[in-house]
């Protein structure tokens, strides 16, 4: 593994990990639950959840932080094995590493996360982690999907 993909994934994950706390940190000292707030157009509304994704299973939050500690040890040893090749996938799984752990730190310290950010269709409340999940997911899945379509339209081309 080259040095600057480690240096690329563990930035990353720390950055988002830094992202999440401190965001999470203002919103409980400075708005209280179930308040809501808008600043610059984003709508926010303190909430603790000790759940998971849209609030299923309640009450599960520190077996949550477990699973994600496991999360973060996997990719950290898939990593370590050369298992994770390439800047995207280094790039996606810190996104995915720094959303679980930062969700994992506060489901292991307080049992429960605390979210915030209002999604625009108003049916969730999510906070940083949550958001850098996401788009780990899609720049994951993005890495899959562009070499195969690229890789199709090269055998299609080919072969004309």
């Amino acid at each position: 593994m080259k040095g600057g993909e480690n240096i690329i994934f563990y930035i990353t994950a720390i950055l988002v990990v830094l992202v999440d706390q401190i965001s999470k940190i203002l919103i409980r000292i400075y708005v209280n639950i179930d308040d809501t707030l808008s600043i610059w157009g984003i709508q926010m509304t303190h909430i603790e959840n000790s759940g998971m994704a849209g609030s299923l299973f309640q009450g599960y939050g520190r077996l949550f932080g477990i699973v994600a500690v496991l999360f973060v040890a996997g990719v950290i040893y898939y990593r370590k094995i050369g298992a994770l090749k390439g800047k995207m996938n280094e790039i996606s799984f810190a996104f995915l590493v720094g959303g679980a752990a930062g969700n994992g730190m506060d489901r292991l310290l307080f049992g429960q996360v605390t979210d915030f950010l209002v999604s625009r269709s108003g049916k969730g409340v999510l906070n940083m982690a949550d958001h850098a999940i996401e788009i780990g997911v899609l720049l994951l899945v993005s890495s899959i999907v562009f070499p195969f379509l690229k890789s199709l339209i090269y055998r299609r081309c080919s072969v004309e």
